[in-house]
């Protein structure tokens, strides 16, 4: 198969644990579009968390985020494309949740700015400040559903047991679609539509590139749909269960390049 396009994850795939690329894995993006293959990033982080990435791996055109949510332009430093959640969907969620999950603190994404419900404070998240000073708006959450939500985050207690995002896609039904890229204390709604392979798909087909003709990689349930689309799904040996049992092929750990492992043999075998 000739592949012409490479999709993926960025957090616990293409970046170490300490959010930095290695050498080999930028040799082997630069090798790959030097051969004339796209190469597109599609990740759970929101667009204003982007810029130390695009630093380290060069702007390379568009960047799907908040689970494909928004598409970024690094060159630009803008959005060029939003799917929300309707405000009255979006305070209809809140209500629910609010009531099954007591003690759940509540956030949202809207485009570049991040919002949390007052009671982070007395959560006493040890990142708390760190937030604040990235221009985090603390507020009772209602305050913030006067606009389109991007992504809506529920952080749940630490005790959370596995489960718990199944527990809350049961409750929202359809009008969000729950995923998480991190443990299930830390659950992401969107607009039911949308996931990483949706927008992928979309930006992909306007150059004229197929499914079959991509190569995903991912670690998470939110690469799910991601690795399922793709002509081939790779999962990185760190992944999640849910992706080590769909993937196609289950490539070395962030740690280890997987990614570039296998950018490699596609290149060499032309």
């Amino acid at each position: 198969m000739q592949y012409r396009a490479i999709a993926t994850d960025l957090d616990g795939t293409l970046l170490r644990g300490d959010k930095t690329v290695s050498a080999r894995t930028r040799a082997a993006i630069d090798a790959a579009e030097d051969a004339g293959l796209l190469f597109i990033v599609a990740t759970g982080r929101p667009p204003r968390w982007i810029e130390p990435v695009v630093e380290q791996i060069g702007h390379r055109g568009l960047v799907v985020c908040a689970n494909g949510a928004s598409v970024y332009d690094p060159a630009q430093d803008r959005l060029i494309a939003r799917t929300d959640i309707a405000v009255d969907v979006a305070v209809s969620i809140v209500d629910d949740v609010e009531r099954a999950f007591p003690t759940a603190v509540l956030g949202v994404e809207q485009g570049m700015v991040f919002s949390a419900d007052t009671s982070i404070e007395a959560a006493g998240s040890p990142q708390l400040g760190d937030l604040l000073l990235a221009g985090l708006r603390v507020g009772p959450i209602r305050s913030f559903l006067d606009e389109p939500v991007t992504k809506l985050i529920i952080r749940l207690p630490e005790d959370t047991q596995p489960g718990a995002a199944a527990q809350v896609q049961a409750l929202v039904g359809d009008r969000a679609l729950v995923t998480h890229s991190t443990t299930e204390t830390f659950l992401e709604l969107s607009h039911p539509s949308v996931h990483k392979a949706s927008t992928v798909e979309r930006l992909l087909g306007e150059a004229g590139i197929a499914p079959a003709e991509t190569v995903a990689f991912g670690d998470m349930p939110n690469d799910l749909e991601l690795i399922r689309w793709a002509g081939l799904g790779v999962a990185v040996a760190n992944a999640h269960p849910i992706l080590l049992a769909e993937a196609d092929e289950v490539t070395a750990s962030n740690e280890d390049d997987g990614v570039a492992l296998v950018i490699e043999r596609i290149l060499a075998a032309g």
